[in-house]
């Protein structure tokens, strides 16, 4: 019995620990930050101390202008987000699995991987206008390249002993590719599907910065241009939390879809 609680007291502490260490640095921060504002070292003007932000954050708390930003940036997000991870990830394993078709397809990738989301707003504005569809279409083109690769190079990492020892026992395949590539694959393709995630929040807030009226992205522009920086400040704050909470989403979807991810991180902590 004492050997059976070692293991889970230590891991208690270890994230006790980490909670503890990342309030703390927390509290360091927003410390440091009202002293130098306090203490007059930075004007307002460059940065407005916490009590502004605050203050600007109840106002637009308040009146729900700021729940609003919010959910349409996160709805822009996830939409192009989602769209781009449906078309990458079959496509991906595609080009990962056949060296004919990764070679029709590597000119094309070629060309639209080094191309930032900003060089496709003025065509997607002039193919969608400035509603809807052209911000989901701005997080697509943004996120497609990147996801795209990797998927491709999760798919090219699987050991290729374990697939030849697959078809040895005379699996077909479909067979391979579903019980060997899949599960293989599928940690690394995951992980990169939650980078492009937060690739996406770039992707939109330059959308919503040149073509928008609602959004956190024209929330802060707004606010530049009325020298609010402490609503400035709100609206990268509110990105912040926005996405951390999409990230715990993902990760509990992670692991749902990968238990055994789930397990090998509790032993490692």
């Amino acid at each position: 019995m004492p050997g059976r609680v070692a293991p889970g007291g230590f891991r208690l502490g270890a994230t006790s620990r980490s909670v503890g260490l990342g309030a703390l640095s927390v509290v360091v921060l927003l410390a440091a930050w009202h002293l130098v504002t306090a203490g007059g070292y930075i004007s307002a003007i460059f940065l407005p101390s916490p009590q502004q932000v605050v203050g600007q954050a109840r106002r637009y708390l308040a009146d729900g202008s700021l729940f609003w930003h919010v959910v349409t940036s996160g709805r822009r997000v996830l939409a192009g987000f989602v769209l781009a991870a449906v078309v990458a990830v079959p496509l991906g394993i595609v080009l990962g699995t056949s060296r004919t078709a990764k070679a029709l397809f590597d000119p094309i990738l070629s060309i639209i991987r080094p191309l930032p989301s900003l060089s496709w707003i003025p065509l997607t504005i002039l193919w969608f206008g400035i509603d809807e569809g052209q911000k989901y279409a701005i997080v697509f083109m943004g996120t497609f390249a990147s996801a795209l690769l990797y998927v491709i190079e999760s798919t090219r990492r699987v050991d290729p002993l374990l697939i030849k020892a697959a078809q040895n026992l005379g699996a077909t395949r479909l067979d391979v590719l579903r019980e060997v590539i899949l599960p293989g694959s599928l940690p690394g393709i995951i992980s990169g599907l939650k980078v492009c995630l937060a690739l996406a929040w770039t992707c939109v807030l330059s959308a919503e910065m040149v073509a928008a009226t609602h959004g956190l992205g024209a929330l802060i522009w707004f606010a530049k241009d009325w020298n609010n920086m402490a609503l400035v400040m709100v609206g990268m704050v509110s990105i912040s939390i926005t996405v951390l909470v999409i990230d715990s989403a993902f990760r509990v979807i992670e692991d749902r879809i990968l238990p055994w991810e789930r397990h090998q991180r509790r032993r490692d902590t």
